[in-house]
């Protein structure tokens, strides 16, 4: 069978499944984010609070799951939530296996993963926000959340975007470790299409590929959400 047979789109070819694929390790991708933004928001706040224990916890959670492996924070996720979610069915009187959902089991971990990046780089942002608009803020009676809303959130978001591009390059990448729990998104389609054909290194070259057209995609839109949100940059420095 010729390689254009292979990657086509017939009965025998595998460029249809490969393409839903991608689309699949974009949407696990995305929901991860997601989740390591809502983990990543809480947990920067937790070490930006400046209460002990918050800070400790914080500093817990962000050097745990940035030094752990991450296949062995999916294995923990998806095998060891099994099994719990199996013996609370036990214990409610089921019987049998119950598994964790292929994405959900592999979304939830990359996104812990993710929000250990992530709360550094809101913390970061923060950091980053001039105290001087701040104590403005407040000197004209600002509320905390008017605050929040009108100065520190724009701008905590503005400077986040460059490390949050790079936090999703790396959850894009991570994502190929779910396949290890038999989603089929793109480095799994890859790994079967490659052992039914006996063609591995093609199909590797064209995964490959496919992640990398996603991520040079990536790089456009977050570059091009940088230049908009920074827009107005030039006027503000010109006028300080």
């Amino acid at each position: 069978m010729s390689t254009l047979e292979l990657l086509g789109f017939g009965s025998t070819g595998w460029g249809a499944l490969l393409l839903v694929a991608a689309g699949v390790t974009l949407a696990v991708t995305a929901v991860a984010l997601l989740i390591g933004a809502v983990l990543g928001a809480i947990v920067a706040a937790a070490k930006l609070s400046g209460n002990r224990v918050l800070v400790f916890l914080g500093s817990v959670y962000t050097t745990i799951f940035r030094g752990v492996p991450e296949l062995l924070i999916i294995y923990l996720i998806y095998f060891g939530g099994s099994s719990a979610v199996t013996a609370i069915g036990q214990a409610m009187g089921y019987e049998g296996f119950l598994g964790l959902p292929s994405f959900a089991a592999g979304a939830l971990a990359v996104g812990i993963i993710s929000g250990s990046y992530q709360a550094e780089v809101f913390r970061g942002a923060y950091l980053a926000v001039a105290r001087g608009e701040l104590e403005a803020a407040s000197a004209i009676g600002m509320s905390r959340g008017l605050r929040f809303r009108r100065i520190i959130m724009p701008q905590v978001l503005r400077y986040a975007l460059p490390g949050f591009g790079n936090v999703w390059q790396l959850s894009l990448k991570d994502s190929a470790l779910i396949s290890v729990t038999g989603l089929a998104e793109l480095m799994r389609t890859s790994q079967v299409a490659a052992g039914s054909t006996r063609q591995y290194f093609l199909f590797f070259i064209v995964g490959g590929a496919l992640y990398l057209i996603l991520t040079s995609l990536s790089d456009q839109v977050f570059n091009r959400a940088e230049r908009r949100a920074n827009r107005s940059m030039p006027s503000a420095m010109g006028q300080v």
